[in-house]
C-alpha cells in the first residue's frame, strides 16, 4: 500500500501532518482517531513509517463479483482484519481480540472509537468496549488522532474526488496504566474513552455531540425518510387541489352555456299559454249567441 498508493496519495493531496515525532518508532500502539470518511485508512497509513492495522467490515472481505473480489484483495493485502458483525453484541468482541492480537505483535493498531463515520462532520461518542479494552488489556499506550477535512475530498454522491490537503494531527500518547485490570468495570471504560475523544477534540476542533453516531445516523435517516414521505403527501394535495379546481371551472362553464341557452330571441311557442287566451278571446267575441251579444 505504501508503495502503490501510499506515495501517490501523499503526491496528489500533500497532506499536512503534525505529531509524527509522537509515534514511537516500535513497540505497540493504538491510534485513536476521529472518522470523516472512507478515505482515513488510507491518508495514515500513507503518512507514517510503521504498518498501520485497521479492523474492516467482514462484507468487504465476502462481496461476491468481480468488485466484491479486487475489494477482499485489498483489504488482505494492506493487512486489514475482518470483523463479523452479526453477532450478537456485533463487532466488539471481535475488535477486542483482533487489536490484543496486533498489539501483542508489537505493532501499531488503529480503531476510530465512534465506531462509524460521522453524519455531519461533529464528533460523536465514543463507544466504550473496543478501544478503552484492548488498551487496558494489554498496557499499549494510546495516541489520539484527528483527521481534517478528509471528509471535503469526496462527499457523499461524488464519484471524482477534490483535490485538497487534508490534515493529520497527532496527540501525546495517554497511559491508563493506572487502570490497569479494570477493563471490565464499565465506569472505568466510559472514563477511558471520554478522556481520549476529548483530546481528540483538542485536537481536530471539532464540534462534540454527546450521542453515537450510530443513533445520529439513525435519525437522520427517519428525518429524511418522513421528509420524502410528506413531499409525497404535499404532491398528493396539491394534484388533488389541481383536480377540484379543473372540475369546478368546468362546471361553471357548464352553468353559463346552460342559462345562455335558456333565454332565446323572440317570444316562446306556447300554445296553451297567453297566445292561447288571446286566440281564445277573439273567437268570443265574434261567436253567434255569445254572452256578449245574448246581454
Amino acid at each position: 500500500m505504501k508503495l502503490s498508493i501510499g506515495g501517490p496519495l501523499k503526491l496528489a493531496f500533500r497532506p499536512w501532518v503534525e505529531g509524527l515525532e509522537n509515534v514511537p518508532a516500535e513497540g505497540p500502539a493504538i491510534l485513536a482517531s476521529n472518522h470523516l470518511s472512507f478515505s482515513d485508512s488510507f491518508f495514515l497509513p500513507a503518512v507514517l513509517d510503521r504498518k498501520v492495522t485497521f479492523i474492516a467490515k467482514a462484507e468487504y472481505f465476502t462481496t461476491p463479483g468481480i468488485k466484491g473480489r479486487m475489494t477482499a484483495a485489498f483489504f488482505k493485502g494492506v493487512g486489514q482484519l475482518p470483523v463479523d458483525r452479526s453477532g450478537a453484541r456485533g463487532a466488539g468482541e471481535a475488535a477486542i481480540k483482533s487489536g490484543i492480537e496486533v498489539l501483542e505483535r508489537g505493532e501499531l493498531f488503529g480503531i476510530y472509537p465512534e465506531g462509524t463515520r460521522s453524519p455531519d462532520g461533529r464528533l460523536y461518542r465514543g463507544k466504550p468496549g473496543g478501544l478503552a479494552r484492548v488498551a487496558l488489556a494489554t498496557g499499549a499506550p494510546v495516541l489520539p488522532v484527528a483527521m481534517i477535512d478528509t471528509e471535503k475530498i469526496q462527499p457523499p454522491g461524488k464519484v471524482m474526488p477534490k483535490l485538497m490537503r487534508p490534515g493529520i494531527r497527532i496527540g501525546e500518547p495517554l497511559d491508563f496504566s493506572r487502570y490497569q485490570g479494570m477493563e471490565h468495570d464499565r465506569f472505568v471504560l466510559r472514563a477511558v474513552t471520554d478522556e481520549v475523544m476529548y483530546e481528540i477534540m483538542k485536537l481536530s476542533g471539532q464540534e462534540y455531540v454527546d450521542i453515537y453516531a450510530t443513533a445520529a445516523k439513525r435519525r437522520l435517516s427517519e428525518a429524511a425518510k418522513a421528509e420524502k414521505e410528506a413531499a409525497k403527501e404535499a404532491a398528493k394535495k396539491e394534484e388533488a387541489a389541481k383536480k377540484e379546481a379543473a372540475a369546478k371551472r368546468a362546471a361553471a362553464a357548464a352553468r353559463e352555456r346552460i342559462e345562455g341557452g335558456a333565454v332565446p330571441d323572440g317570444k316562446p311557442d306556447d300554445p296553451d299559454g297567453a297566445n292561447g287566451a288571446e286566440r281564445g278571446g277573439a273567437a268570443g267575441v265574434g261567436r253567434p249567441g255569445g254572452e256578449r251579444s245574448g246581454s
